[in-house]
C-alpha cells in the first residue's frame, strides 16, 4: 500500500499540493482525477521521489520513500512522465531495454533479455521490436515505454496521462493493457487521466482533487456520480449505465 500523509508542494508563494492525505490499495488501479491545476500530476510526482516534498511523508508498505536507496527504489516503482523525449536513435527493444538498468546496470544477463522478451510480447510489440522509435506512431511509441516500464518489473507502476495525446484506438489499447497487468500481474497502478470515462471503466479506486487538495475518494461507484462529478469539475453531467459501467455525458 502507498499511504500519503499530509504532503504539501509549493512554488514560490504558489501552493500546488495542500495538506493531502490518501491511501492507495495494493493490486488496484487508482486514477487521480480533477481538472487541471488540481495538482494531479505533482501528487504523483511526489509518490514517487522525483519530486521533493515541502512537508509530509510517502510511506511504501509501511516504510518512508525517502529511507530507499535509489537503485532499491527503481526495483520497487517504475515512472513514466507525460513527456518522455530519448533524443537518440534506438529500437523499441532497445528503449525496452533500459526498463533493466537497476538490476544489470547496462550490462544485461539472459534474464534481463527474457523480461525485456516478455515485457515486448505483452504489449504486442514482437513483430515492431526491430523498427526505431522515430518511425512509430504515438500509440506504437507509447506501448513501448509502458514495456520499458513493464520490463523494470515493479510491483508499484506509475503514469503520468498516458493517454495524452492518443486516439480512441490507441487509448483503449493502453487501459486494457494496464488492466490486464493488474488482473494478471498484480501489479499496483497509479495514473493520472484526463478522460473521465477511462477512469469510469478501467478504474478500482479514485481520486479526485480541486486547488490541490483531495476532495473526494473512493470506489468507482462511490465517485462516478452527478453530485461527486459536479463539485470536482463545476458542471453537470448525466451518468449511463452502459455495459456495467458508468458512462458519463458531459457535452450538452
Amino acid at each position: 500500500m502507498v499511504e500519503v500523509k499530509n504532503i504539501s508542494k509549493s512554488y514560490g508563494n504558489k501552493p500546488v499540493v495542500e495538506d493531502v492525505s490518501v491511501n492507495i490499495p495494493k493490486g488496484k488501479i487508482t486514477s487521480f482525477i480533477g481538472a487541471n491545476g488540481a495538482g494531479k500530476s505533482t501528487l504523483l510526482s511526489m509518490v514517487s521521489r522525483l519530486i521533493p516534498r515541502d512537508k509530509g511523508q510517502v510511506l511504501l508498505d509501511g516504510k518512508d520513500i525517502t529511507s530507499y536507496k535509489s537503485n532499491d527504489l527503481a526495483k520497487t516503482i517504475s515512472t513514466l512522465k507525460q513527456s518522455n523525449n530519448v533524443n537518440i536513435r534506438i529500437t523499441i527493444r532497445e528503449l525496452v531495454s533500459f526498463g533493466r538498468f537497476p538490476y544489470s546496470q547496462g550490462r544485461l544477463r539472459q534474464e534481463d533479455w527474457d523480461r525485456v522478451n516478455e515485457a515486448i510480447q505483452y504489449m504486442e510489440l514482437v513483430e515492431l521490436q526491430d523498427k526505431f522509435i522515430d518511425q512509430l506512431s504515438g500509440g506504437q511509441l507509447q506501448r513501448a515505454y509502458i514495456a520499458m516500464v513493464l520490463a523494470q518489473d515493479t510491483e508499484y507502476i506509475l503514469l503520468d496521462e498516458p493517454l495524452n495525446n492518443l486516439d480512441m484506438k490507441h487509448s483503449v489499447q493502453i487501459m486494457k493493457a494496464l488492466r490486464k497487468m493488474v488482473d494478471d500481474l498484480g501489479k499496483t497502478i497509479i495514473i493520472v487521466i484526463h478522460d473521465i470515462n477511462f477512469a469510469s471503466c478501467y478504474s478500482d479506486y479514485i481520486v479526485a482533487l480541486k486547488h490541490g487538495k483531495v476532495i473526494r475518494e473512493g470506489s468507482t461507484e462511490e465517485i462516478i456520480s452527478n453530485e461527486v462529478l459536479k463539485e470536482v469539475y463545476e458542471m453537470d453531467f448525466q451518468i449511463n449505465q452502459i455495459d456495467g459501467n458508468r458512462i458519463c455525458v458531459y457535452f450538452a
